[in-house]
């Protein structure tokens, strides 16, 4: 429901351009033959020679109108020129008329703040350019006066005396005794025609515009004298302009709010609002809309025009009247791939040209059940966090549109096969991407964060089909989980490495860490990370249990770097800080250790049975990985000490570890060995229990900590 808004007490001198016929007006500047013939652009559809689109002048003269199809037209009208609207992917193309739009706006946006409504619809907010002017340069201080100024018609200028029309302009704008509102509103005039002869010098597009003091007045004079002229409300010829407007011609008023007014207040005219009371609006409408019917009786609008020269959305539709109305799953997604496809060139060439990234993807779309009663029951709109690519977004909105199919007409009512029908029928569809904003500065691509890595490497990732944009970076808040469900983590295979083995680690709750690697005769275990503007790539390759039982077992792994250059490597990213991968549970380190994939000596195996040792083993050599913590360097187990340790070494271990008792996670406790929970409890209620004395093995610092040396 419209929403009232209050005036400014400052006067405001607004404009509304509006194309005449402007994708005629596309078609004859490339055309050129085409100017003066009675022209009509049609859709691509070729039954009955199309729709029409867009008729020019010269055929509406002739009798041609919007709502016939292009023979029906050529029988009122047989020298009328039918150009067809470009097409692609099956549907209309209107990217030319889109930028033949820009032009214009760009010229527009000279003057004052700019609004674009539509592909040929701009507001334009011309104080400050109308006070500067009355200030600096005065209408009266003029020695001539543009002809095209004096053209304008001002409603309420009285020439039905055959006095010279231009002549009784040029004294209107040239008045003296004018309030400070003409006055503006003479700069005005004077603003507007410059500015439209601007755009036919550089577009050679025609426009039409309207000046008021508000949008709501502006828009609705912009109309009223068309082709390639403007028009005037003065504050005084406000109220003779809506005493005879009728209310389904103002806007938001031709849907039911305007039908309500009609049948259940008998009003047929804006000036018949001016009887009722606001009260009485308000306690029929509510206050909001009561207030806003009361004021547009009078003229009064407090919209401001918002400076915007980009579109807030981009969209994609089609629709499918009658026979051709989508009857299948496959066929709507047939549709939804196209649809998608000029969505996402659209959307890349945005973030190409105005650097800006959109948030959200929804699915619209009208349907009928043929054998419900509840036919009409509307076809619900679906959104869902917007990934950049292709292919990401022809998956996701498929996604959409199944899940509204099953709400639409029920769960156990959609056919997933291409040739089955249950009964329904797709007769519009579009996609849409909203939400739109600038990109933070500082945002580059994840390319550049490779230095020396060959271009060709990331070429694929520069690709429109790539373009997550580095999904972290352009995915709004709040999408993550929506992102790890649906996109697969990329595996980066680095030129010249034959033989990597990649282990990722779930993540730990650390704050700071240093990585110390000592090498052990022959084999090396690093962990590289390059890390930049806030953005960090873990490299782990060898981060598994066999690499610290180096003298035990022979891990085959082949380095297409020698050790020399390994080192240096590491040095230079040594001191560097991990970042927080978030807390992970910690079943996860056991569920993925093969206790196969490493040898041990005879000695180890005796007291390594049960399948809790060997989880306690993979754990220790998993925290050791990150030993940095203790500032350790790892060395190689001896088993004949691994079960004597001294009191004080135990206490500069959980000195080195300096953990927090608020920071455990309770959950995790849970999953712990039970008597690994019961040392914990003690921690957290040490007046409660005492410390005990217990065995090796059965305190969870003897799993942190490190061996000791033989």
């Amino acid at each position: 429901m419209p929403v009232s808004k209050p005036e400014s007490c400052d006067s405001r001198v607004i404009a509304h351009v509006d194309m005449d016929c402007f994708y005629v007006q596309v078609e004859q500047r490339k055309q050129p033959q085409l100017r003066g013939l009675p022209t009509a652009v049609v859709q691509y559809n070729e039954w009955k020679g199309g729709a029409l689109i867009a008729v020019s002048y010269e055929a509406r003269s002739a009798g041609v109108k919007r709502s016939m199809r292009g023979e029906e037209a050529k029988e009122v009208c047989p020298q009328i020129q039918l150009v067809q609207v470009p097409v692609a992917r099956g549907k209309a193309d209107l990217n030319g008329y889109r930028n033949a739009g820009s032009e214009v706006v760009s010229i527009l946006a000279r003057r004052g703040r700019c609004e674009r409504a539509s592909i040929d619809e701009v507001y334009l907010d011309l104080t400050d350019a109308a006070e500067t002017m009355l200030a600096e340069n005065p209408p009266q201080s003029l020695e001539t006066m543009d002809e095209e100024a004096l053209k304008s018609h001002i409603l309420g200028l009285n020439n039905e005396d055959g006095s010279d029309v231009k002549e009784n302009v040029r004294k209107w704008i040239l008045r003296c005794n004018a309030d400070h509102r003409d006055k503006l509103l003479a700069c005005g005039i004077l603003i507007v025609a410059e500015l439209r002869m601007q755009v036919l010098k550089e577009t050679e597009f025609t426009c039409s515009a309207g000046i008021a003091h508000n949008k709501m007045l502006a828009k609705l004079a912009s109309g009223m004298n068309k082709p390639a002229q403007q028009t005037v409300v003065p504050f005084s010829s406000v109220e003779g302009l809506l005493d005879t407007l009728p209310v389904r011609k103002m806007k938001q008023l031709g849907g039911k709010l305007g039908t309500s007014l009609q049948i259940d207040m008998g009003v047929n005219t804006v000036g018949d609002l001016l009887q009722f009371p606001e009260e009485k609006l308000q306690e029929r409408y509510g206050i909001n809309t009561g207030t806003w019917l009361w004021n547009i009786a009078r003229g009064i609008s407090g919209e401001a025009v918002k400076g915007r020269l980009l579109p807030k959305s981009h969209g994609s539709g089609k629709t499918f009247p009658g026979p051709r109305a989508l009857k299948t799953v496959s066929a709507v997604q047939h549709w939804l791939n196209q649809l998608c496809e000029e969505l996402s060139e659209r959307l890349c060439c945005d973030l190409d040209q105005n650097k800006r990234i959109a948030h959200t993807l929804t699915l619209h779309a009208r349907a009928y059940k043929s054998s419900d009663s509840d036919s009409q029951k509307k076809f619900p709109s679906k959104s869902c966090p917007l990934r950049y690519g292709t292919a990401k977004i022809q998956e996701d909105a498929f996604n959409l549109f199944q899940a509204g199919l099953r709400e639409y007409i029920g769960l156990y009512g959609v056919r997933t096969q291409g040739s089955d029908h249950s009964g329904w029928g797709i007769t519009s569809l579009s996609v849409s991407a909203s939400k739109i904003v600038p990109i933070p500065s500082g945002t580059r691509s994840i390319a550049k964060y490779f230095h020396g890595q060959s271009t060709s490497l990331f070429s694929s990732m520069q690709s429109p089909d790539n373009l997550n944009i580095e999904t972290t970076l352009l995915s709004p808040p709040g999408s993550e989980s929506y992102l790890e469900v649906n996109s697969p983590k990329p595996k980066i295979h680095f030129p010249g490495e034959e033989s990597w083995t990649e282990d990722t680690m779930p993540g730990l709750d650390l704050q700071e860490q240093k990585v110390n690697v000592v090498k052990d005769e022959d084999l090396s275990c690093s962990l590289l990370k390059k890390t930049q503007d806030g953005f960090t790539q873990d490299i782990s390759p060898l981060l598994l249990s066999g690499c610290f039982e180096q003298n035990q077992n022979k891990q085959q792994r082949v380095f297409s770097k020698d050790e020399s250059q390994f080192k240096s490597e590491h040095r230079e990213q040594k001191g560097k800080r991990l970042k927080d991968k978030g807390t992970s549970s910690i079943l996860k380190l056991f569920k993925s250790y093969n206790p196969l994939g490493s040898s041990s000596s005879p000695e180890h195996n005796k007291t390594v049975q049960s399948t809790d040792a060997q989880l306690t083993t993979d754990f220790q050599a998993r925290c050791h990985s990150l030993a940095e913590l203790s500032d350790v360097k790892l060395v190689k187990e001896s088993p004949t000490n691994s079960c004597s340790y001294s009191r004080d070494k135990d206490e500069r271990r959980r000195e080195a570890w300096s953990y927090k008792l608020d920071e455990i996670d309770p959950s995790v406790i849970d999953e712990l060995p039970p008597a690994i929970q019961d040392e914990i409890k003690a921690w957290m209620q040490p007046r409660k229990r005492p410390n005990n004395i217990v065995k090796r093995g059965s305190i969870i610092s003897h799993y942190f900590s490190p061996t000791k040396k033989s």
